[in-house]
């Protein structure tokens, strides 16, 4: 389990999942992803193509971090491969209906500047 992070230009941040949001992956990077969300940034895009699964602890971590963005003003946006068990898991708890879901990194970057 891997999490990094990039600023792209001045409103927005891509942080980096790779790896396995279950137990053991989402206690390693829970507070990270936390701490990366809290940038003043307008947009914050999470990238999980690289994500292999999606527990339900780390669907939570997830959750509580776009309500941390949102509850500063700003607004976090995912990036997941249609098809993959990742996406079914998104789908599945209904977690695109309060975060939206992008299947392209460029796209997800533009919707959290222009948020």
């Amino acid at each position: 389990m891997s999490i990094s992070y990039v600023d792209v230009g001045e409103q927005v941040r891509r942080i980096v999942i790779s790896g396995r949001l279950d137990v053991e992956g989402t206690d390693s990077v829970a507070a990270q992803l936390e701490q990366l969300s809290q940038a003043p940034k307008k947009g914050v895009v999470v990238d999980l193509t690289s994500l292999k699964f999606l527990a339900s602890i780390g669907i939570r971590a997830l959750i509580a971090s776009a309500k941390a963005v949102k509850q500063r003003g700003g607004r976090m946006f995912l990036v997941v491969d249609e098809g993959s068990t990742v996406m079914m898991s998104i789908k599945a708890t209904g977690v695109d209906k309060l975060v939206p879901v992008y299947d392209d990194t460029t796209d997800a970057e533009k919707a959290a500047a222009a948020a």
